[in-house]
């Protein structure tokens, strides 16, 4: 979500026709850049929207008149990755959701400019055995439902069996796409990460290449020496950054997430390779960079603990696995994600203080934190003050306890005995 363009056919000079008319979600890649010439071929009147960097959109903007920039990066950062962030949002243990998170971004604008444009279709690049579709379709279809969607239909799949019928066809119409056969895999750019899957990463065992990755150094060649930052949380969210080392800090949304993207990056933070159940029922695999999210996620995780009561931590725990499957899902417009999200935004009241970290060779380290709404009792804990405390209630504790694994023993040794 670097940039976001409208850009549009001109109505005057193209015979504007609403009930044709297309609203494609654009990112510049292999499958939308052939998506977007096969739907003029097919006699729509299309209006790209682009969520993505527009050096790749050039040959896009000479088949059309007029060009509309809006930029939604500020929106994406407060809208979905701080709630993301408040619920600790990982998928099957590794996965920070940076794509699923951001289609529900993309979607809302989306069906805003369709609604705006009286377009009766929309469109989108992701592939008929993956989530993105899901996550588009039922995302549009909650905010505008009588909305039709034209890629899911046989002509199309028909005619483009894969990504090498696409690179032809590309190649055909004299399409610029940022693949090659030599790196076929499909890429996912936004603010909060990069995605590769597909071509010879579809091999589970085969290793990534060393030039793959864009967001973040190899840990190896990163500095020598550690940067040390200290972030600062209000309702679970950061309000600043403060890099220690430079004297400097950032205080806005966008500009903290940005920096903690360069300092993460520079550092090797946030690459993971996994397969992972997608939500159709295949296994895929897929390699992601998330620097800034990794660095945030640590960072709130400490915060979190050390102001958060134990029960209630548990029961949030548990809603933010259920947020990360409905984001995952893409059931973000779900009444249910709606209830999830409320409950996880309650529970971060007081999840607020500083937290002291470094940045070094691909590795988040806390260094401590403080907090005005701590539950942490120094003088409570510690092993040389006994504090309001008395050691001989542990024993009645133990005792009470032990009633139940005691029992459970001895049944098991009636069993032994029986047996």
């Amino acid at each position: 979500a670097d940039s976001c363009c409208l850009i549009r056919i001109s109505k005057k000079t193209c015979g504007f026709n609403k009930t044709r008319t297309v609203v494609l979600a654009y990112s510049g890649g292999l499958d939308t850049s052939c998506i977007l010439v096969w739907l003029k071929e097919q006699g729509y009147d299309v209006i790209t929207f682009l969520v993505f960097k527009l050096a790749f959109h050039v040959h896009t903007c000479t088949r059309v008149k007029q060009v509309f920039i809006e930029d939604v990066r500020a929106e994406f950062v407060e809208d979905f990755i701080w709630p993301a962030l408040q619920a600790n949002a990982i998928y099957e243990d590794r996965y920070l959701l940076g794509t699923a998170i951001a289609r529900p971004c993309i979607a809302r604008k989306l069906v805003e400019i369709a609604r705006r444009e009286g377009a009766q279709f929309i469109s989108h690049g992701a592939t008929g055995k993956g989530n993105d579709q899901i996550r588009f379709e039922l995302s549009c279809y909650a905010l505008y439902p009588e909305v039709k969607v034209r890629l899911q239909i046989p002509e199309f799949y028909n005619r483009f069996k894969g990504r090498k019928d696409l690179m032809e066809y590309a190649q055909k119409h004299g399409i610029p796409v940022p693949v090659s056969p030599k790196a076929p895999w499909s890429m996912d750019a936004n603010l909060m990460h990069i995605s590769y899957e597909s071509g010879i990463l579809e091999n589970p065992k085969q290793h990534a290449p060393a030039d793959l990755y864009m967001m973040t150094k190899n840990p190896e060649d990163s500095p020598n020496s550690a940067d040390v930052l200290e972030i600062e949380f209000k309702n679970g969210v950061p309000i600043k950054v403060v890099d220690v080392k430079q004297g400097t800090s950032k205080s806005s949304p966008l500009d903290i997430f940005s920096y903690l993207n360069l300092i993460g990056g520079n550092h090797g933070v946030g690459r993971i390779d996994i397969v992972e159940n997608r939500f159709i029922g295949m296994k895929s695999r897929g390699i992601y960079e998330t620097p800034g999210g990794t660095i945030l996620l640590k960072a709130h995780l400490d915060i979190e603990t050390f102001t958060m009561d134990k029960e209630v931590r548990r029961i949030k725990q548990g809603l933010g696995i259920k947020f990360s499957e409905l984001v995952y899902n893409g059931f973000w417009y779900s009444p249910e994600c709606e209830f999830v999200r409320h409950c996880i935004n309650k529970s971060q009241e007081n999840v607020e203080g500083k937290v002291q970290l470094s940045i070094f060779k691909g590795q988040v380290y806390i260094l401590g934190r403080e907090s005005p709404k701590s539950l942490y009792n120094e003088e409570l804990v510690s092993m040389d003050v006994q504090g309001d405390y008395d050691p001989c209630d542990a024993s009645g504790f133990i005792r009470i306890n032990a009633v139940r694994l005691r029992e459970h023993h001895r049944l098991q040794g009636l069993s032994a005995t029986k047996n």
